[in-house]
C-alpha cells in the first residue's frame, strides 16, 4: 500500500518534543509519529482491554481441566513464572491472546 502524504501543523514547543523524543528511540520525527498512531489505533480484544492487569486468586485456577475462570467465563492459561499453582497466591493477568491468558504469580 502506498504512503499517504498530508499537511500537520504542529505548534514549535509540541515539536519540538516530539524530536526530542523520537531522537531518544533513534527514529525520525515522521517514524515516531506514525509508531505512536499505530499504537493508539492497534485493535486490542475485549480481554485485553478488560483484564491484563487485572489480580485473580489461585482458588478460580482450574487445574484439572487447564481453564481459570474470569468474570464467570472460562480461559485456557499459560504459567509465566510458575509451573503449578498455589490456591492460597494471586496471579495478575499480563497478556490475552484470543481465548488464552497469561497468568503470573505475584510474590
Amino acid at each position: 500500500m502506498a504512503d499517504k502524504k498530508f499537511l500537520l501543523r504542529l505548534d514549535q514547543a509540541l515539536y519540538d518534543q516530539i524530536a526530542a523524543r523520537a531522537k531518544t528511540e533513534s527514529r525520525s520525527v515522521n517514524n515516531y509519529i506514525v509508531h505512536l498512531l499505530e499504537k493508539s489505533t492497534k485493535n486490542e480484544s475485549l480481554e485485553g482491554r478488560q483484564f491484563v492487569g487485572r489480580t485473580i486468586q489461585g482458588s478460580d485456577i482450574l487445574t484439572d481441566s487447564g481453564l481459570v475462570s474470569v468474570n464467570g467465563i472460562y480461559y485456557r492459561y499459560i504459567l509465566a513464572n510458575t509451573k503449578s499453582i498455589n490456591e492460597d497466591s494471586l496471579y495478575t493477568i499480563i497478556e490475552a491472546n484470543g481465548n488464552i491468558l497469561t497468568l503470573e504469580e505475584l510474590k
